[in-house]
């Protein structure tokens, strides 16, 4: 039997799928996942300005989604919850199968 959620859990959750629903920051985590950048290389790879960037990475680690390295006068951040890319990979695979069933029909169709 499944447990029931309490109002404060569902919140939290509510809060992380905010948190995943802004594309910059999906293509920020996207990037991070082949390991950790500065915010420079961030900048250059998702084609943000270097103020957006930061402000998407603040957010993203005060919600624990991504790690802060300071060397010297550069930081570089990496992933700090590693799950997030199962979740994404799980709505990626049923995105990819609607569109296909999607392209299926219209294909029938013409």
């Amino acid at each position: 039997m499944q447990q029931m959620l309490s109002d404060e859990m569902l919140e939290l959750i509510s809060q992380r799928f905010r948190l995943l629903a802004d594309p910059m920051r999906l293509k920020i985590l996207h990037h991070l996942q082949t390991g950790e950048k500065s915010v420079t290389e961030l900048v250059t790879v998702t084609g943000a300005s270097q103020p957006n960037v930061s402000k998407h990475l603040s957010t993203l680690r005060t919600h624990g989604l991504v790690r802060r390295r300071q060397e010297g006068n550069m930081a570089f951040f990496s992933i700090g919850a590693p799950f997030i890319f199962e979740l994404c990979n799980t709505v990626c695979d049923s995105m990819k199968t609607e569109l296909e069933q999607k392209n299926a029909l219209l294909a029938d169709n013409s």
